[in-house]
């Protein structure tokens, strides 16, 4: 099969759709306009950077995440295969090093021979077979001939990233390492807040300088990613029963729980760096310094990253986008990753698979694959492409968006069940359409 298939962007999701095309055999032009234009988030010009968390959340059947995970292994997912050759301890969460995780994934997919990657900028939508996965940071002039191509403009929402900072400038006098209810052991460490200090805290993020947002741009936070001043706007106890939650954790030099914590997890394989769990800002950098540093135990923090605001692109899929993740109105066009209005780099590297998935049918001549709907990937699939919504926000995958069992079961025996059936029809759904290996090179 000689069709040569065009994607355009290096992320997750666009790794994915060429690592499935190539197992089939098909040829691929990936690119990528990292280095030739930077955004506003990436520092390198590895593919798959991961400018966020360095965390693909929980890796238990007791949560979505942890079920689409292991779906994407059984789909011969090469994000999966990399995130597990460099993972870092993180409690029950899969977290990896992020830097040996951007290599990884770059050097698997040059030494790809079925994969021609081209580092340009693409400035117009093409005309001919092609998987659009620029991502959360669409440039401005694809974006807008998207926008122009679909005729509907693109929803926003702002993301925002957690600062990271050397172990070595941490006070282990005062912090310590636990993970809550010690499921994990002692993988996190963990700064104490009393009452007074926690409020003062919370005043000074809130009085903290911030990044302005530009007038035209409507601001829209997902909530997964929502910036710490955000929430406390919401009150001054909001972030005690979010990322400051001390629930699970006992200060072993007192013996106590304390008012509230701060959690920090390793951001690096040798241990090196820490990133402070759940802290999106907008602060600008000198606040940021200024105010982080009032948390016990990082008094004196050495700051290898700065949190920062950047803007989300997603279209509004469920009027534009089939179940096969095609462009209704261009068949030609697939579009995969966060684009579409999913959230999570789990979720945007799984759309990756099923738009790769899909080309290859489309090319030949076989209908397209839509994965069960008990499945993670099918619930989520079925979120962003259903018709009829009057206020699409990007999703990450849950256990609420799937059917309901045929016998009712509550908390973790639900989850397990629903994750036991999601992955039973997952593998006979994929024995029914997986293309046979072609050529594609090793992830190792």
């Amino acid at each position: 099969m000689s069709d040569r298939v065009t994607i355009i962007g290096g992320g997750l999701a666009g790794c994915e759709a060429a690592w499935q095309l190539t197992r089939a055999g098909i040829p691929v032009d990936l690119y990528e306009m990292r280095p030739v234009r930077e955004t506003a988030a990436h520092v390198t010009d590895h593919l798959g950077e991961l400018v966020c968390s360095n965390s693909f959340r929980n890796a238990t059947m007791e949560t979505a995440v942890g079920l689409l995970k292991e779906e994407m292994r059984q789909l011969g997912s090469v994000v999966m295969a990399v995130a597990d050759r460099h993972r870092v301890p993180a409690g029950a969460c899969l977290a990896v090093d992020r830097v040996r995780f951007a290599e990884g994934l770059t050097a698997a997919i040059e030494r790809d021979p079925l994969i021609r990657l081209v580092r340009e900028e693409v400035t117009d939508v093409p005309s001919g077979l092609t998987i659009l996965a620029t991502g959360p940071l669409t440039s401005p002039a694809l974006s807008t001939a998207l926008a122009r191509l679909l005729g509907s403009p693109h929803l926003y929402f702002y993301d925002a990233i957690a600062p990271t900072v050397t172990t070595d400038s941490i006070d282990m006098q005062v912090a310590w390492k636990q993970s809550r209810y010690d499921k994990g052991g002692d993988d996190y460490v963990n700064c104490p807040l009393g009452r007074d200090a926690y409020y003062a805290f919370v005043d000074a993020v809130m009085a903290a300088e911030k990044v302005p947002a530009r007038d035209f741009e409507r601001i829209i936070y997902f909530e997964g990613c929502m910036p710490i001043e955000e929430m406390a706007r919401r009150g001054r106890d909001t972030l005690a029963f979010g990322p400051m939650r001390p629930v699970g954790l006992v200060d072993p030099r007192t013996g106590t729980r304390p008012f509230a914590a701060v959690q920090l997890r390793q951001d690096d394989a040798e241990g090196r760096l820490y990133n402070i769990v759940g802290f999106q800002t907008k602060m600008t950098y000198g606040e940021q310094r200024r105010v982080l540093r009032m948390i016990p135990g990082l008094e004196r923090a050495e700051f290898v990253r700065l949190g920062s605001l950047h803007r989300n692109t997603y279209v509004n899929a469920p009027d534009l986008l089939l179940p096969s993740l095609q462009v209704a109105a261009r068949r030609s066009l697939f579009l995969a990753g966060q684009i579409v209005g999913v959230e999570g780099y789990v979720e945007s590297a799984a759309t990756g698979i099923l738009a790769g998935l899909n080309v290859v049918r489309l090319l030949r001549g076989e209908p397209l694959a839509i994965p069960p709907r008990t499945t993670a990937m099918g619930s989520m699939l079925a979120y962003v492409t259903e018709r009829g919504k009057k206020s699409f926000q990007p999703m990450n995958a849950n256990y609420g968006l799937f059917p309901p069992l045929p016998r009712a079961l509550h908390g973790r025996e639900k989850k397990l069940a629903l994750a036991e059936r999601g992955l039973t029809d997952l593998t006979r759904w994929r024995d029914g359409i997986m293309a046979p290996p072609g050529g594609a090179a090793s992830v190792a």
